[in-house]
C-alpha cells in the first residue's frame, strides 16, 4: 500500500491496535506477565555486569536477587520478548521498505543537534524507566490492561508532560 506521493503507507492504526491487544493477551497468557522492554534491558545488562564482576552482583541484594549466585538473569521472559521487538521491527520495516538511514528532524534543526537531543531524551527516559521500575509499556500497556490506578496516573501524567513538553521544543520540529 502506498500513499500518493510513492512512500509506503503505514499499517490501519485500529488493526495495529488489535494486534498489539492480542500480543499482550498473549503474553499475560504465556508467561503471566504483561510486556515491558526495561525488564529485559535490565536483565541483560545483569548478565554483563555478572560475567565481568560477579562479586558486585552478588554483594549488591538489588542484583543479587536477579542474579545472585548461580541465578542466569537472561532466563526470563522479557529477554526473549525484546529480542522479538526488534526482529519484529525489523521485518516490518523490511516488508513495508522503510529501512534506510536517516535522521528525522525538522528543517529549523541541524543533524548534530538533533541527535544530541536524541541521546539526552534518552537518557532522560531511561533513568525515568530504571527510577520508576518501569517503562512506559509496562506500565502504560500491562498495567492498564490489568486497571491498575497507579498505571492509569502514570498514563495521564505522561500524556500531560508529553503535552507541555512539546511546546518547548516545537522549534525542533516546525
Amino acid at each position: 500500500m502506498k500513499y500518493d506521493n510513492g512512500t509506503p503507507s503505514y499499517v490501519n492504526p485500529y488493526l495495529s491496535g488489535a494486534l498489539l491487544g492480542l500480543v499482550l493477551f498473549l503474553a499475560f497468557w504465556l508467561t503471566g506477565g504483561g510486556l515491558g522492554a526495561s525488564g529485559g534491558i535490565d536483565r541483560i545488562q545483569l548478565a554483563v555486569i555478572s560475567k565481568l564482576a560477579p562479586g558486585l552482583v552478588d554483594h549488591n541484594a538489588y542484583f543479587a536477587h536477579t542474579a545472585g549466585g548461580s541465578k542466569n538473569p537472561l532466563a526470563n521472559p522479557l529477554v526473549p520478548m525484546l529480542a522479538g521487538v526488534l526482529v519484529g521491527g525489523l521485518l516490518s520495516g523490511l516488508a513495508f521498505r522503510r529501512v534506510k538511514p536517516e535522521v528525522r528532524k525538522g528543517p529549523r534543526i541541524s543533524t548534530p543537534v538533533r541527535l544530541a537531543l536524541a541521546l539526552v531524551g534518552g537518557i532522560i527516559v531511561g533513568w525515568g524507566a530504571r527510577m520508576a521500575r518501569g517503562c512506559t509499556s509496562g506500565q502504560g500497556l500491562s498495567g492498564g490492561a490489568v486497571l491498575a490506578a497507579g498505571s492509569w496516573a502514570f498514563l495521564l501524567a505522561f500524556f500531560a508532560g508529553g503535552y507541555l513538553t512539546a511546546w518547548f521544543v516545537r522549534k525542533a520540529w516546525n
